[in-house]
């Protein structure tokens, strides 16, 4: 099984790797950089998770169209059988 957690002695060992090679003065620097990485990030995907909201939400609302259309077609297609077949109906029934 693989861990992903790391602890306090393996954070202390990363921190003194990363102040050895990239000095004190640059990383406020790449700390500000990591920040707006993060946060480019974070922002792409609020905007992916709305568009895929917004398109299911347009896409209830054409189901919903679609539906409608499709039941007004079924009554106009029975209306129209109803006036082409009443007076066969007629004929027969005498």
């Amino acid at each position: 099984m693989i861990q992903l957690f790391i602890s306090g002695p393996e954070i202390i060992l990363v921190l003194f790797v990363t102040v050895m090679v990239f000095g004190t003065d640059k990383l406020p620097e790449i700390a500000r950089g990591l920040g707006k990485a993060m946060r480019q990030l974070k922002d792409a995907t609020n905007d992916i998770k709305a568009e895929v909201t917004k398109g299911v939400e347009g896409s209830e609302e054409v189901k919903k169209h679609t539906a409608q259309d499709v039941v007004k077609q079924i009554k106009e297609v029975k209306e129209d059988f109803e006036e082409i077949t009443g007076p066969i109906k007629r004929n027969f029934d005498v």
